[in-house]
């Protein structure tokens, strides 16, 4: 989940103009070549911001499925014994082909939602990782007959915001910086909600089930996660190493009692979390990339 360098160069036009003329790039030169540079940039990065967020959400739904599939194999074994079975009750071993149908297919539902959980994880770093390369930056000496600027900075004390100047009309590079943030904060925050979630759902078992480990907090869900969790930039005081968030308005019984699981209200209030988005202000969220995409003349709806 490496991000690639981007990097912006003059036209090719220009390029050649300065080689024949054999004119050297001057400070002058450069600043009046940053701003199309960094409005090139600035576009391609909120456009992958736009379609981050869009896999998220895409992500997060085919969770939720396999999620709810989950939760029902699971509810269908523990309550089978109570189950009025009819003209089946006569069939031999009748519950417990069904139970060790209904347990491959909770398995399998486990495998996928840890797959979906991982690619939510990989989105929010790329968001990370996105909205931290908003600025552009001149690389090479100002002596280079090739302009060429770059999201990435070889030179401390190159800032790359064109001396705060606007990128297209009122905006400054730390404006856009601003918002991202704002954008980026909240899937974090839900990805922390979604990580408490994953875990209990993940956990669930019946009494005679002995394959299905009971997480906490502090396991990993997938080998390499809290490597991945730290390049999202998680404060360790805040996350995965600490106590972990409470749904609201609910009390995970399971996190302080881990032979307790949970019933079906409970369950149904982990999947009604799980697609409300909590801590997702999606009207903020639109109005964002609204705002942002009439800066720069761009519709991220279209």
């Amino acid at each position: 989940m490496e991000s690639k360098l981007s990097s912006f160069s003059i036209s090719e036009t220009t390029h050649q103009t300065l080689l024949n003329s054999g004119t050297k790039s001057t400070p002058s030169s450069v600043n009046r070549l940053w701003r199309p540079a960094a409005q090139r940039n600035m576009k391609n990065q909120w456009s992958r911001l736009n379609s981050l967020r869009q896999e998220w959400f895409s992500s997060s739904s085919a969770a939720r499925s396999h999620a709810t599939s989950l939760v029902n194999a699971y509810l269908s074994q523990r309550y089978m014994k109570d189950m009025e079975l009819g003209v089946l009750s006569d069939m031999p071993d009748i519950q417990k082909k069904a139970c060790s149908k209904l347990l491959k297919q909770q398995v399998l539902h486990r495998d996928k939602l840890l797959s979906s959980y991982k690619e939510m994880v990989a989105t929010v770093f790329n968001m990370v990782n996105t909205s931290s390369s908003l600025r552009c930056f001149h690389q090479g000496g100002t002596n280079s007959s090739h302009i060429r600027f770059s999201s990435n900075s070889e030179d401390a004390t190159n800032d790359g915001d064109g001396g705060g100047v606007p990128v297209y009309t009122f905006w400054s590079i730390s404006c856009f910086e601003k918002l991202a943030l704002e954008l980026v904060q909240m899937f974090k925050l839900e990805l922390y909600m979604k990580r408490l979630l994953v875990i209990e759902i993940l956990s669930l078992k019946n009494k005679d089930v002995s394959i299905i480990k009971r997480l906490s907090w502090s396991d990993e869900i997938y080998q390499g996660e809290f490597d991945d969790l730290r390049r999202c930039n998680f404060d360790h005081k805040e996350g995965f190493e600490s106590a972990p968030p409470k749904l609201i308005g609910c009390i995970s019984e399971t996190l302080t009692q881990p032979n307790n699981q949970p019933d079906s209200d409970v369950l149904e209030i982990y999947l009604t979390a799980w697609l409300t988005d909590v801590n997702i202000d999606k009207q903020r969220m639109e109005d964002i990339f609204s705002e942002v995409g009439e800066e720069m003349h761009t519709n991220f709806f279209s």
